[in-house]
Parts: structure tokens; C-alpha cells; sequence
């Protein structure tokens, strides 16, 4: 295989979204980028979706992605609050996405995991030592809100037609 694929996860929240951007090229994974968005918790709701939906266009740009892949809305929420504060944070998030011009796609949590530890129940900390290892890393990826990003790109790439060998 011949092309390039780079792709960008996101793990997204209100106060902390995880991003993760790899590159797939014949095969072979290589971490491009990784690292939290967070906006100001003291701002008013409007100000910081609008300070997540800045911080995501400039990692678009940095990153330059072929695709996204988010975290899909799951309702399995204890507090519903939570939940709709989840999907403001998604909203801004494929808003930056769409204005770049970019694919978004969704994998729900328990898939992602699944395609990378061969659970659906797996551990945050499984799926984190199943990304580092994947990427030749050292030491499982952390915070969490990274290797669940990451872990999205990766699952992307094992489900579709590029797969990981």
C-alpha cells in the first residue's frame, strides 16, 4: 500500500477534549501529534465553545488530516446534564471539522475498544498500553482523554480498509 492516510480522534468534552493525530503510510503508524484542548472553566458556556471550536481549527491546521473520527454521543449518562454539555462540545467540534472541509466519522467507545484490546468492557488503562504499544511508545499514552483520542484513530484505521497489519 502505496498512500497516506493521516487521522485525527477526538475525545471530546466541555472541559478537557483529548485529540490524537496519526499517520498511516504503507502499513506502517506513526504518531503525528497528541495532547488536551481545554478551554478557560471560569468563561461563560458560549465563550468556551467557542475557545474549544479555535483550539480545534488550529490543530487541524497543524495536523493536516485526511479524516476525524469522534466519540459518539452514547446516553448511558448518570446526570443527562452531562450528556448535553457533551453534545455542545461535539457540536463546535464538527463545526471545525466541516469548515475545513474534513469527514467526520463516529465509533462508539465500547467498538473502539473492541478493535484495539478485543473487549468492549476494557479498561481506559488497557486501551492506553494497547495505543502506546501500537505506536511504538515507551510508556502507555496519558491522560486518558489522549489515548482515548488516539485510540479512536487507531480503531478508524484497523476497521477500514487500512487496516493495521
Amino acid at each position: 500500500m502505496g498512500s497516506t492516510l493521516r487521522i485525527l480522534g477526538l475525545d471530546p468534552a466541555l472541559r478537557v477534549t483529548g485529540y490524537g493525530a496519526i499517520e498511516l503510510r504503507a502499513g506502517r503508524l506513526r504518531l503525528i501529534e497528541a495532547g488536551v484542548l481545554t478551554p478557560a472553566a471560569a468563561l461563560p458556556l458560549e465563550r468556551r465553545l467557542c475557545e474549544l471550536h479555535d483550539a480545534l481549527r488550529v490543530v487541524i491546521a497543524a495536523t493536516m488530516p485526511d479524516v476525524v473520527v469522534i466519540e459518539e454521543l452514547y446516553t448511558t449518562y448518570r446526570n443527562p446534564s452531562t450528556a448535553i454539555l457533551m453534545a455542545h462540545a461535539r457540536g463546535v467540534l464538527c463545526l471545525a471539522c466541516a469548515q475545513a472541509g474534513l469527514p467526520v466519522e463516529t465509533l462508539a467507545h465500547s467498538r473502539v475498544k473492541r478493535a484495539l484490546v478485543g473487549s468492549g468492557a476494557a479498561s481506559k488503562d488497557q486501551v492506553a498500553r494497547m495505543v502506546g504499544r501500537l505506536l511504538g511508545l515507551r510508556a502507555p499514552v496519558h491522560p486518558y482523554d489522549v489515548s482515548d483520542a488516539l485510540g479512536l484513530a487507531l480503531a478508524y484505521a484497523n476497521l477500514t480498509e487500512h487496516a493495521i497489519a
